[in-house]
């Protein structure tokens, strides 16, 4: 029996095990529409925020990816209608209602002046308040000062920052987004009365950040489970309350791909996996699947790193490429942007993996190119065009099988 628990899982049960949980391993969606939203926010624990529109913002393109029918909307609506709220895990994020209580910690170690201490001015403070609380949900514009010339109470900069202040300690929320400016609420008042506001314990937070990690990616090592853990201590609880749960009968524990043991369920490890369909899949640089980048190499065997914040000049592959998965493996990297106003999806360049490159079949030219074209369609483009393919034996099937799904 002991031998039997030792043996490492295979790297392929592994990837199909990560893929599955995220929603990205079969060919049914984690739901449809926004009751789709509100399960997928439940499975994967949250999606991040992001300013970037290149191609769609990371929020929304995370969520088309697992939710039939998405619109991006949909996320205002949820928030709407008390079912998500935002705040900050690792970045922005939505994250859903349930979960509420959970950032509790984080807001209080902010409010007591223990992490992202930026204190304004108290008075402008309460000034704040005090409108919001007297007319309601306001964004940071009606803040503003009139009299262009001068600064003072009504500046834009010092009132947002004491927006965001309050924000960030769990006094205001955001109850919508236009654009990227947020329209501010006190949290009291927005809250569904059947939420649960009682700060966790260290053991309930603890078994909260094992639960979502491993609902979200079918297995976990003890630091994957406290990524999100931004206090030294939580972090340390959930590395011993995953060992007591493994002790327990709980949690089964087994070596892992990289120096760390991986955790899941009892039986997650020996139930049977089919493999996933032959279908292609585009991620955004932010998905929940590679944003852990250690977890990525480890588990899939793909070093990413998103090049938008490396200088042009020591740009190894572009801007902002997308991570490529084919069947159960990351396959390649593609570099795109949509050309919105004409309409038109440009693959500037494709990468493809070297180790993976030798094992790809003739599915792959006309899967790619199915889904591009959908996501092109999603970022309101119907025109496909490409440039260079890497390396360039690639490159003539997938133009033809591009030029095939825009007939």
């Amino acid at each position: 029996m002991h031998s039997r628990m030792s043996r490492p899982p295979s790297p392929v049960r592994l990837r199909r095990l990560g893929l599955k949980a995220q929603g990205l391993g079969s060919k049914r969606p984690l739901g449809t529409g926004l009751s789709g939203v509100q399960k997928a926010l439940e499975q994967i624990g949250y999606v991040q925020i992001d300013t970037i529109s290149v191609v769609a913002r990371a929020h929304h393109h995370v969520l088309w990816n697992r939710v039939a029918r998405y619109e991006e909307d949909m996320l205002n609506r949820l928030v709407k209608r008390h079912r998500a709220f935002e705040y900050w895990v690792h970045a922005a994020a939505y994250l859903p209602m349930r979960d509420f209580r959970f950032a509790l910690p984080m807001m209080r170690a902010i409010a007591d002046g223990e992490m992202w201490v930026r204190r304004t001015d108290g008075k402008l403070r309460e000034r704040v308040l005090h409108r919001i609380r007297d007319e309601g949900p306001l964004f940071v514009r009606d803040f503003e000062d009139p009299r262009a010339s001068r600064t003072g109470w009504w500046d834009w900069k010092p009132a947002k920052r004491a927006l965001e202040e309050l924000f960030m300690e769990g006094v205001l929320t955001s109850v919508e987004r236009k654009g990227f400016q947020k329209r501010y609420e006190l949290t009291e008042r927005f809250l569904p009365a059947d939420v649960n506001t009682r700060p966790p314990s260290s053991e309930e937070y603890a078994d909260h950040a094992i639960d979502v990690s491993l609902r979200a990616h079918g297995f976990a090592t003890a630091r994957t489970m406290a990524y999100l853990c931004r206090d030294a201590r939580l972090r340390k609880a959930v590395r011993e309350r995953a060992a007591e749960r493994a002790a327990e009968g709980d949690l089964e524990k087994r070596p892992g791909p990289g120096r760390d043991a991986v955790f899941a369920p009892p039986g997650t490890f020996d139930r049977a996996l089919a493999p996933p369909p032959p279908r292609v899949r585009l991620l955004s640089p932010f998905d929940n699947t590679v944003i852990q980048r250690q977890r990525c190499a480890e588990v899939f065997d793909f070093d990413y790193t998103i090049e938008c914040y490396v200088p042009e000049a020591k740009r190894e592959y572009g801007y902002f490429v997308l991570p490529v998965v084919f069947g159960d493996q990351f396959v390649a990297r593609l570099d795109a942007k949509a050309h919105r106003r004409e309409r038109r999806f440009e693959i500037k360049a494709l990468f493809l993996q070297e180790a993976a490159e030798a094992e790809l079949s003739d599915d792959f030219a006309p899967a790619l190119a199915a889904e591009v074209g959908s996501y092109a369609r999603f970022n309101g483009c119907d025109e496909l065009t490409i440039g260079d393919v890497t390396p360039k034996r690639w490159r003539e099937p997938i133009a033809k099988a591009l030029a095939a799904v825009q007939r």
